[in-house]
């Protein structure tokens, strides 16, 4: 059967046979279809076969092959397809192109661009990357050597990096939402703190205006009362003069009315000086408040009661490992507790220093707070049952732990008195407190408690995660706004916490006692065995002596303000050293 527009003839060049023999490795299979067999020139490699010159140059010519792509014979395969298993491979190919192209939507990926690294279509070949222009190869000729290769392998890798990043990274996210959504509980409640104090200095403010008020309105009213007695004595005597007048002079006895007209002149003249001194109304005022302009302009002129603004997060950091460097601290000097109403000598277990140069001391032995003014000496004492430790909580309140009566007690202090606020009921013998953003750090004979101000506990610590005790006997506790240290006589050892409560950090000593923060994170530590006093870095990595031959030290306190030290002594021998406070100044 002939090909329409092909002549056949009995004498065939050397280049054309009759089919079915077998001159050429590679010949068009349209025309052997057609029992003619002619050298290839091309190959469309849509219909997955090899054409001769004539019917690769009118491959395309009808409608539905006109985005078909054609390869020259230097590109095309070299080698032949057997028609039935070419067509059996055509088939099954053919269902596996689902894919469709990005650009030309109703047309599926068939072919990849090595140049531009791109899965493209049919009508991408014919218009944008044609074989003149681009190296493109047909997906099923080159997908064999995909199969366990190494860029298999590597982007199964790369899929399994990038699915721990984001999980790492919704992790990381979690953990810094639940930080974050922490200090802005913390923010919340420094605003309230902070509103508080305006409205107790804005109640004493008002406090004093209003009593002055009435002052002024009592002053007033001893006034009216003083003038109204003292012109009804003079209306009654004055009036018993003139009717003693009037009964002499209507009866005539002349001797007697003489005498009285006398002492009734005296007695008006009297009245009358006492009259000119009493208080009209011209000496009582009316009155009209005037604000005071300072503080109205300044709330005026406020935008805000403050700002939120978010922790340098580098700076927080770099803290956390500040060195345990050396620090330079003066020759101390002593202030002494014991106050004249003491019974034994002191033995100060908890020491806090205020702005003020107030230092708060708990006095065990005298079973006492004491507040002691730095530059008087001056004692105000208030009595306690056994307290232990004591921190600062506001501008004007303490707490302090009672741990035989398992209490901790809050105390009000101004600068010339203490007293007994409210108290909270604990669980268990309660000895290092410390104050944060409205959160106590408790230590009990063997575990952490993180409460807020009205004893709800927020997080509990005395197990590891293989339900061992964690502590031994922790003593002392100090914080900041994103660790919380705690000293354990007995392990030995300074732990780290977050405030989630996951132990972060330790560091190993012998017998510490008393621990406090300085300004860059790093923290000083008691060693009462060792009789010294060491810096730790922040993350309890490093630590360096500062201070030797210290004489058993208890208890430890950093005022910022002053840039001073204070450490006192431990004094299970009621010796009368035990009584002195020590107070460096950083230099």
């Amino acid at each position: 059967m002939a090909v329409p527009g092909k002549k056949t003839s009995n004498n065939f060049s050397s280049t054309l046979s009759q089919g079915g023999a077998e001159d050429f490795d590679i010949y068009c299979k349209i025309c052997d279809r057609a029992n003619i067999r002619l050298p290839v020139f091309g190959y469309c490699v849509d219909c997955e076969e090899h054409l001769c010159q004539s019917c690769f140059n009118t491959h395309r010519l009808p409608k539905p092959l006109h985005f078909h792509q054609l390869l020259d014979k230097e590109h095309m395969p070299q080698q032949q397809k057997q028609h039935g298993s070419s067509k059996s491979t055509s088939s099954s190919r053919i269902g596996d192109f689902t894919k469709p192209c990005t650009k030309h939507r109703k047309e599926v990926i068939k072919f990849y661009c090595y140049d531009h690294n791109a899965l493209i279509c049919n009508v991408c070949v014919a218009l944008e990357h044609t074989p003149t222009s681009c190296h493109v190869d047909y997906i099923p000729d080159i997908s064999g050597q995909i199969l366990d290769s190494t860029e298999f392998k590597e982007a199964l890798k790369d899929i399994d990096k990038l699915t721990n990043k984001c999980s790492q990274i919704t992790s990381d996210l979690k953990q810094g939402v639940a930080t974050s959504t922490t200090s802005l509980q913390d923010a919340i409640a420094e605003i309230d703190n902070f509103r508080k104090e305006i409205n107790k200095r804005l109640d004493n403010l008002e406090k004093e205006v209003k009593d002055t008020a009435t002052t002024t309105q009592q002053e007033n009213e001893k006034k009216l009362k003083t003038t109204e007695t003292s012109c009804d004595d003079i209306n009654k005597s004055l009036q018993a003069s003139a009717d003693t007048l009037k009964y002499l002079n209507s009866n005539k006895k002349t001797d007697q009315l003489f005498t009285e007209l006398k002492l009734a002149q005296q007695l008006i003249e009297d009245n009358s000086n006492i009259i000119s001194q009493l208080p009209t109304i011209n000496d009582i005022d009316e009155y009209i408040f005037e604000p005071n302009q300072d503080i109205k302009e300044f709330f005026q002129d406020q935008k805000s009661l403050g700002t939120l603004s978010g922790k340098n997060k580098k700076q927080t950091v770099e803290q956390e490992n500040q060195g345990a460097g050396a620090i330079k601290l003066s020759t101390p000097r002593k202030i002494n507790a014991k106050s004249s109403s003491d019974i034994k000598n002191c033995w100060i277990s908890g020491i806090a220093v205020s702005p003020q140069n107030q230092i708060f001391a708990v006095d065990l032995f005298n079973q006492s707070i004491k507040m002691i003014n730095i530059n008087s000496g001056t004692i105000k004492q208030l009595k306690l049952m056994s307290p232990w430790d004591i921190t600062i909580v506001s501008s004007d309140s303490l707490a302090v732990t009672l741990p035989q009566s398992k209490l901790i007690q809050f105390i009000s202090f101004s600068p010339d008195s203490l007293s007994l606020k409210n108290k909270l009921n604990v669980d268990g013998a309660c000895y290092g407190i410390s104050h944060h953003q409205g959160k106590l750090a408790v230590t009990f004979t063997a575990r952490l408690q993180i409460m807020d101000l009205h004893g709800n506990t927020e997080v509990k610590v005395d197990k590891d995660s293989n339900g061992g005790n964690i502590f031994s006997h922790p003593q002392y506790v100090t914080t900041n706004s994103h660790s919380i240290y705690v000293s354990d006589s007995y392990k030995p050892a300074v732990l780290r916490f977050n405030w989630q409560g996951e132990m972060i950090g330790l560091v190993e000593f012998n017998y510490p006692c008393g621990i406090t923060l300085l300004d860059d994170g790093s923290l000083l530590v008691n060693g009462y065995a060792s009789y010294c006093i060491y810096r730790v870095s922040g993350d309890c990595k490093d630590r360096k002596t500062i201070l030797e031959n210290v004489d058993r030290p208890q208890a430890v306190c950093w005022c910022a303000e002053s840039r001073s030290l204070c450490v006192s002594r431990f004094n299970g021998d009621n010796d009368s050293d035990g009584n002195y406070i020590k107070v460096y100044e950083m230099m």
